[in-house]
């Protein structure tokens, strides 16, 4: 698809332009990734560095406002996790929404392989922590290891370039989409811990009040929007975590494609707006546009940037600052927690998802074609173990042991670190080495033709 310039006229005094390589990287996951690998870095380094007192005291900082009698105060941690974190995973539940209106998850062929693979990427590595956590009180912690960090997952994907097949990184989003349902799920029900019920109520009230204004076809997001704020306080307010304001959000918007009509009206008031280039009639014509496109388009183009390049790094930055002194790092290497984590996402996720996935493409449930070939799929399976983001979120919600949540983190940058290196290698080296999933789906290109290739003369 061709990129349309930027419209409106050039300024008369011309500033030093970002390259459009720069443009382009940043555009993508990989620019994500690589945003919140430096401020995952930039969080260790000031974590364990002289000013690391300033570090705990930057996140301890509360801010808040009040109007009247009624406010609200947190520390600056909290703020990050609990509202900034709701614009992602509002992105997380528009992708869902995105996916199940017009997207891959509408194909039960397409979806059987990744879906599969995504419930034993949740179960087998859940189990393998209950193995080294069982019956103690880390047992609550094995929400930890059943997510997949999408931003490092793709970010590294897109350094293998055409060497990864398209159906592969399809297969590894699809895979991620429904992991994040998994653990959307997982904490709604298993990481909340007392509940009131008069703001659980309003919260309900107010997903009524967006079901019936998407009934009636509301497509301006203003009144959306302010329901997503009524939304997070009352779920704020009930004890559930106030995240889920935005993953609900994200999954009730409208994303069904507009009438034709709609479109045909952009053309109309487009025509008008040639004819005479008034205020009132660009304003119409913009109305026009804005109609034309789903609810749910608009608002993640909206906030995807920003939870990719800020809510996301920010976060890192926020909770990836782990003590990494010899003393820390020697009750880590002896930790069920820790140790149980990065086994979890590594082998956990490879088992889950390669055996998982393999099996439906045995049965016939589902097909993986595209010249996907079973170490692509073992590679990316492992690749999966990177459970960062989520992982180190529901870290913070299952434990209330500040040391458990040490280890646990610990853990998770361990078992990520040796999950990306791994996949990696296996992607580069086994890839192309095994047979293909789907042979009968995408066999080999036809022979050309004897040379010379030019057509007999007529």
């Amino acid at each position: 698809m061709a990129v349309l310039p930027s419209p409106g006229p050039t300024l008369r005094v011309r500033f030093p332009a970002t390259s459009p390589a720069v443009l382009r990287f940043l555009a993508t996951e990989a620019g994500s990734a690589a945003f919140l690998l430096a401020a995952t870095v930039l969080a260790l380094v000031w974590a364990n560095s002289p000013w690391a007192d300033a570090y705990a005291a930057l996140w301890e900082t509360e801010a808040g406002f009040h109007v009247g009698g009624v406010g609200l105060t947190l520390d600056l941690h909290h703020w990050v996790n609990d509202a900034a974190m709701a614009v992602f995973f509002a992105v997380v539940g528009l992708e869902i929404n995105r996916e199940v209106t017009s997207g891959e998850l509408r194909d039960r062929r397409t979806v059987a392989v990744p879906a599969l693979g995504a419930l034993g990427g949740l179960a087998v590595p859940a189990l393998i922590y209950l193995a080294f956590n069982g019956g103690s009180e880390a047992a609550h912690g094995w929400g930890v290891v059943m997510s997949t960090d999408t931003a490092f997952l793709v970010g590294i994907l897109a350094l293998f370039g055409p060497a990864c097949p398209d159906r592969l990184r399809l297969f590894l989003l699809t895979l991620a989409i429904v992991d994040d349902i998994g653990a959307i799920t997982v904490m709604a029900v298993f990481y909340t811990d007392e509940v009131a019920l008069l703001p659980l109520a309003l919260a309900g009230l107010v997903v009524v009040a967006v079901l019936v204004m998407r009934w009636l076809g509301v497509w301006r997001l203003t009144p959306y929007v302010v329901a997503a704020l009524a939304l997070w306080f009352a779920v704020q307010a009930s004890g559930v975590h106030a995240t889920l304001a935005g993953v609900l959000v994200g999954l009730l918007l409208p994303s069904r494609p507009s009438r034709q009509e709609d479109v045909d009206d952009v053309a109309r008031y487009a025509q008008h707006l040639a004819r005479e280039t008034t205020a009132e009639r660009e304003h119409l014509t913009e109305v026009a546009a804005r109609a034309a496109v789903p609810a749910a388009d608009r608002l993640q183009r909206l906030l995807h940037p920003w939870s990719a390049f800020v809510v996301v790094p920010v976060f890192g930055l926020a909770n990836a600052g782990v003590r990494l002194d010899a003393e820390t790092l020697r009750t880590a290497a002896s930790s069920p927690v820790t140790i149980g984590v990065a086994v979890a996402l590594v082998a956990g996720n490879a088992i889950g998802i390669f055996g998982a996935a393999s099996l439906a493409i045995r049965a016939g449930m589902g097909v993986l074609p595209g010249r996907v070939r079973f170490g692509h799929l073992l590679g990316g399976s492992v690749l999966a173990g990177i459970g960062f983001t989520i992982s180190l979120f529901i870290a913070e919600l299952a434990f209330d042991d500040e040391h458990l949540v040490e280890q646990a983190k610990i853990g998770i940058l361990a078992g990520s670190l040796v999950a990306a290196v791994l996949g990696t290698v296996l992607l580069r080296y086994l890839g192309e080495r095994l047979p293909l999933c789907s042979p009968a789906d995408d066999g080999p290109p036809p022979a050309l033709p004897p040379r010379p290739w030019v057509a007999p003369a007529g």
